[in-house]
C-alpha cells in the first residue's frame, strides 16, 4: 500500500488499542469515542483483508497478524512524535500548567521567579483547575493535583504528602488557650465546599465532637483569608499555610496529620526536555519546602 493512501487514523486506532489492550482506553488516549475506534478498526480489517482482534468484546486479543504489525507501527508513531517534539523544542516554548487554585496562589506563583531566572526562554501559562487529569482530551502539559495517582494514567512526580490540621489567628485564641481539641468548640468553625468533610474527618481521628454549623466558603482561598481576619478556625493543608505559620499570622495548635493523599505533578508520557525541566524544578521546590518546615 502506497504512502498516499495509508489509513493513518485507522492505524492509530489499531496501534493504541493493541498497545493499551482495550478500545475504551484507546478512545481516551485519542480523544474520540469508543464507537469511533471500533469503526476504524473494522474498516482497517476490511481494507487490509486480515483479522486484527479475536475473542469477546470485553476481552479482545490481538491475532498473530496484529502482533506482527504492532511493533513497526508503535516504532513509527514514536518516531513521528519525537520529530514533532524536536521541531517544537527548537523554538521558545510555552508550557501550559493546570494547578489547584489555592496552591497556585500560595505556593507555585511565589516561586515561579526562580524558574524564569533559570529558564528565561520558557514561559509558564497557568490555569486553575481541580478536575481529573486526561491528557488525551485536555490541552495542558502539566497538571498539579492532590490524590492518589496511578502510573497507568500518566507519568507523575510526587511532590509532598497531603497533611491537614486546624489553624486559626493567634488574636482569637480563647481564654485559657487551646490545649485540647474540645477547646475549639469556643471558636466558629469555617468550611469550604471543596473539602466538606474536613472537620468531621479530623474530629473522628482525634475522637472529639465539635459544632459544625460554621460559615461555608465557595473557595478555599476565601476561607483562609477569613481565618487570618479572625473570623474562625479552619481545617487546612499544611503546604497552604506553612508560610503564614512561620510568619506568626496563623497558629496550628495540634499540628498536621497525613490524609493518605499526595500532591503530585502529572505530565504527558514522552514529554520534551522543557517539560522535564519544569517537573524537575517542581521536585526541587517541593523538597526545599519540606526541608524548610516539615509538618508535625
Amino acid at each position: 500500500m502506497k504512502r498516499g493512501v495509508l489509513p493513518l487514523n485507522a492505524l492509530r486506532a489499531f496501534e493504541s488499542t493493541a498497545r493499551l489492550g482495550r478500545m475504551r482506553d484507546a478512545a481516551d488516549e485519542l480523544g474520540v469515542t469508543y464507537g469511533a475506534v471500533s469503526r476504524q478498526i473494522r474498516g482497517l480489517e476490511k481494507t487490509l483483508g486480515i483479522v486484527l482482534f479475536g475473542g469477546p468484546k470485553n476481552k479482545l486479543a490481538p491475532t498473530e497478524a496484529a502482533l506482527r504489525l504492532l511493533p513497526a507501527l508503535t516504532y513509527g508513531f514514536d518516531r513521528i512524535e519525537q520529530a514533532v517534539n524536536k521541531a517544537m523544542q527548537e523554538e521558545d516554548r510555552i508550557i501550559d500548567v493546570s494547578c489547584l487554585g489555592t496552591l497556585s496562589m500560595r505556593w507555585l506563583i511565589p516561586r515561579l521567579y526562580d524558574f524564569h531566572a533559570s529558564f528565561p526562554k520558557i514561559d509558564i501559562r497557568l490555569t486553575t483547575d481541580d478536575g481529573p487529569v486526561n491528557f488525551a482530551k485536555q490541552h495542558f502539559d502539566v497538571a498539579i493535583r492532590v490524590g492518589n495517582p496511578s502510573r497507568a494514567e500518566f507519568e507523575f512526580e510526587l511532590l509532598f504528602d497531603d497533611a491537614v490540621g486546624p489553624v486559626l489567628s493567634p488574636q482569637i485564641t480563647p481564654d485559657g488557650g487551646i490545649s485540647q481539641p474540645d477547646d475549639l468548640g469556643a471558636i466558629p468553625l469555617l468550611h469550604t465546599k471543596t473539602r466538606k468533610d474536613a472537620w468531621s474527618n479530623w474530629c473522628d481521628l482525634v475522637e472529639t465532637n465539635l459544632p459544625m454549623d460554621g460559615r461555608e466558603y465557595e473557595h478555599f482561598y476565601f476561607m483562609l483569608e477569613a481565618v487570618m481576619a479572625g473570623l474562625g478556625a479552619a481545617m487546612a493543608p499544611w503546604v497552604l499555610v506553612r508560610d503564614d505559620i512561620d510568619a506568626g499570622r496563623l497558629i496550628a495548635p495540634f499540628g498536621f496529620t497525613k490524609t493518605g493523599d499526595s500532591y503530585y505533578a502529572a505530565y504527558r508520557p514522552r514529554s520534551g526536555p522543557q517539560i522535564e525541566a519544569f517537573v524537575s524544578w517542581l521536585r526541587e521546590q517541593a523538597h526545599e519546602t519540606k526541608r524548610q518546615g516539615e509538618f508535625q
